[in-house]
């Protein structure tokens, strides 16, 4: 039997669109599959990336652009693969596909169908800082710009009112079909790419810091989309109230690592970015790095640490990061932690950013049990471990880059996912 010259690709983040171009150049077709209704991944929840400070959306937005508009690539959002059978070069894969409720074509992405919802929800996306509709896109600049239709919220998909038709009535193209069903897909492919990236660890349960206790504490993505131009508050620093702006923030290194027994490698990075930019943006603040170790792990990184630490920000070592604890006294946040005497000190601010742990995507149990493949012991996929910089899983044809991985920055991602096409290709024309 031949080999089936298409390949899925599973995450639309940065590994997963630098991968469905190498592929799509170098004459193969791809299906990209996205659970969300946009594709990008967390990249572009960020204003900009580190060292060089670059706009991320101006990044890859030109990317997302050119999957959406390549037609050797198909681009599946609201999907997620259910079945998989056969093997490496043969396998038939079985994806459903949710109905977005708008039609792709039709829409212009005016956002006239947002304002007469009567459902408001807490935006998930937005990392729970504002709120959308139930016709909604996650957030401005979304790629595809085509909203998508909650159907547990939405009055009228959920039974609970069929006469509410107000999005409907307020699109002048006749984008919105209240009809459209989920669709059975099923694919045949040579070979499988997981590029499903990572989430953020939740530290509700490390109650000592103060998360969901404190207005003032925040985690490191909530940061992110505080201070980008295409967030909540379109760039404006400003606390959860809308109003007070900090002049005292302490920035914690190394959350939740005792939790989840590895480093997550970008943390320091995206803490000393987060001090450049409160120095630019608060320049009379008074900033803390706190931290019980530091990791730079490309040697572009070591100079932007060091300016940060010269200009941006004061960098105070904790000898024990578990004993850390955060209070809240006279109207401020009392950052108490052991100095590198052991001794209990403290530190009084407005914000604390706490840079929490980078953990496996959500999901990634139940697909390792959809592809058959095998998961390290922290819950990643598990590249052949007998192999140093292996892309390849327990099962032949089917391969695993960026996040999905381990921790790791955007570059080591799009490095890991060209070593990945590369063995892909070997794998379908050998």
């Amino acid at each position: 039997m031949s080999r089936s010259d298409h390949v899925l690709i599973i995450g639309s983040g940065v590994a997963g669109m630098e991968a469905c171009l190498m592929l799509s150049k170098a004459g193969k077709k791809v299906t990209l599959v996205e659970k969300l209704s946009l594709i990008g991944g967390k990249t572009i929840k960020n204003e900009e990336t580190f060292p060089n400070m670059d706009c991320s959306t101006c990044l890859v937005a030109p990317i997302q652009q050119e999957i959406l508009q390549d037609s050797s690539i198909n681009v599946l959002t609201l999907s997620s693969v259910e079945e998989v059978k056969g093997d490496a070069g043969n396998f038939t894969v079985a994806i459903n596909k949710k109905a977005r409720y708008v039609d792709m074509i039709a829409c212009l992405g005016c956002g006239m169908c947002y304002p007469p919802c009567p459902v408001e929800l807490i935006n998930e996306w937005e990392e729970n800082l504002t709120t959308k509709k139930a016709v909604y896109v996650p957030c401005a600049g979304a790629l595809p710009n085509v909203p998508v239709i909650d159907a547990e919220k939405c009055l009228h998909l959920n039974g609970t009112d069929l006469e509410c038709n107000k999005c409907m009535e307020a699109c002048m193209f006749g984008a919105i079909n209240l009809t459209e069903k989920d669709e059975k897909l099923e694919l045949n492919v040579g070979a499988i790419l997981i590029a499903t990236g990572y989430d953020m660890l939740d530290i509700c349960a490390i109650k000592d810091l103060g998360y969901g206790q404190y207005p003032g504490v925040y985690t490191a993505m909530e940061f992110e989309r505080l201070f980008a131009s295409n967030g909540p508050t379109e760039g404006k620093l400003v606390m959860r109230d809308g109003e007070t702006i900090p002049t005292s923030v302490a920035i914690i290194h190394c959350v939740g690592r005792t939790q989840t027994h590895y480093c997550s490698a970008v943390c320091c990075m995206a803490s000393s970015k987060h001090a450049h930019f409160l120095h630019h943006k608060l320049s009379d603040a008074q900033i803390y790095n706190i931290y019980s170790d530091i990791c730079l792990p490309d040697k572009t990184y070591q100079k932007f640490h060091e300016d940060v630490k010269a200009h941006s920000s004061q960098f105070i070592y904790q000898s024990d990061r578990d004993k850390m604890k955060i209070t809240e006294e006279n109207g401020k946040l009392k950052v108490g932690y052991l100095d590198n005497n052991n001794k209990d000190t403290s530190i009084q601010v407005d914000m604390v950013i706490l840079a929490n742990a980078l953990k496996p995507a959500v999901g990634s149990d139940e697909l390792e049990k959809v592809l058959g493949i095998n998961h390290d012991k922290f819950g990643f996929v598990e590249a052949q471990p007998f192999r140093i910089g292996s892309v390849t899983t327990s099962k032949p044809g089917i391969f695993v880059a960026g996040c999905a991985e381990g921790p790791k920055d955007i570059q080591s991602s799009v490095i890991q996912s060209e070593a990945a096409v590369a063995e892909i290709l070997s794998l379908l024309n050998s």
